[in-house]
């Protein structure tokens, strides 16, 4: 059989590059109202959420932005990190950490009328940087404090259900370990480090954290709670309103009596039952405090009592930053009216006037 070399006509090629041409318009077209139905679905979809723009990742920490539904509850917000943006969102989320001391890092074009800029903070006011600047430039707090527009914090909730108590009594055949701490950020000048200085003389403490030398891991954080009858849950400041954090909400979650220093103890029973907790202000001395941690550590009933509590209340946490994220979207959704936030400084910066 004899090859034969084919030759396409002028007429056919022309035929095969119209019809090349078309399939390729086509797809185009096609491929064009796919992007375009896209972006009008996303457009949509923006038109009826609230766009909450996160300025900052709270401390470099990324989460879900996808997940306000599925883990709070809360329908309706678009969560981004995208500063295009800025010009439709319908609140900014800036957290104090991350503000350069100029201020030269936050948004430069005007704000949009409908906008709400919320300063979040949750470090304590004695390690906070005062910036000058911020006074009136924010239209909403998201803090622990309970006169923020958005309060967020560790608490005592009513229990749901009358379910069974996984940590008391069980917990009280697991403590072989009287007083602990654990603390990484060690200053001489610390109302704590004083306290402890002088506690300890009286009184063991077993002790762990960097400063230590003797750093934990999660589960071993966990288990040293659980195992100890005290804990010093000791803040690192003790003369501003509100500031309670994990070292005083963990060890009441895990099985093991807070020995709270920090803030007056009238503030602190805004928050937790009396017996819930000691207080560091009970008594006149630390040696008068080791007596009583003391005189516990051979009286169980007496020691129980300090775990009345959970009967009626269980701890509920927050999970940070997300959780922060979801509830200041939830806020702005819900709250359309103008806002301002005057003389930022002095309300959180201001020391507690006794008695208030």
């Amino acid at each position: 059989m004899l090859n034969q070399k084919t030759t396409l006509n002028p007429k056919s090629l022309l035929l095969l590059f119209a019809v090349g041409l078309n399939t390729f318009l086509i797809c185009e077209y096609l491929n064009c109202n796919k992007s375009r139905t896209i972006q009008q679905s996303k457009d949509k979809h923006l038109e009826n959420s609230t766009i909450l723009l996160i300025w900052f990742w709270p401390f470099g920490e990324k989460f879900d932005l996808n997940s306000c539904n599925s883990n709070f509850n809360i329908d309706g917000c678009y969560l981004s990190v995208d500063r295009n943006l800025y010009s439709k969102a319908h609140g900014v989320l800036i957290n104090h950490r991350e503000i350069k001391s100029d201020l030269s890092n936050l948004p430069t074009k005007q704000r949009p009328f409908f906008q709400k800029w919320i300063w979040m903070n949750f470090e304590s006011p004695q390690n906070t940087r005062r910036l000058g600047g911020l006074e009136n430039l924010f239209n909403v707090t998201l803090n622990y404090r309970r006169d923020a527009d958005i309060v967020l914090r560790e608490q005592l909730v009513f229990k749901t259900e009358d379910t069974e108590d996984k940590i008391f009594p069980q917990v009280l055949d697991k403590k072989d370990m009287l007083v602990c701490w654990i603390v990484s950020n060690w200053n001489e000048n610390h109302e704590r480090v004083k306290y402890y200085n002088e506690l300890k003389k009286y009184i063991k403490v077993c002790t762990f954290g960097r400063h230590f030398e003797n750093r934990v891991s999660d589960a071993q954080y966990k288990e040293i709670l659980t195992t100890c009858k005290f804990y010093l849950s000791f803040e690192n400041t003790d003369s501003h309103y509100d500031y309670m954090t994990e070292k005083l909400f963990n060890p009441l979650l895990l099985g093991s009596v807070p020995v709270a220093l920090g803030a007056p103890r009238y503030i602190y029973e805004r928050f937790l039952p009396k017996d819930a907790f000691i207080h560091v202000k009970d008594f006149s001395n630390p040696q008068k405090l080791a007596e009583h941690l003391l005189s516990l550590d051979k009286n169980v009933e007496e020691y129980k009592k300090y775990f009345q509590w959970r009967k009626h209340f269980e701890v509920k946490l927050v999970n940070y930053p997300q959780e922060h994220a979801c509830r200041a979207c939830q806020y702005i959704r819900t709250n359309k009216d103008y806002q301002a936030f005057l003389n930022l400084n002095k309300w959180y910066w201001d020391t507690i006037k006794d008695g208030t």
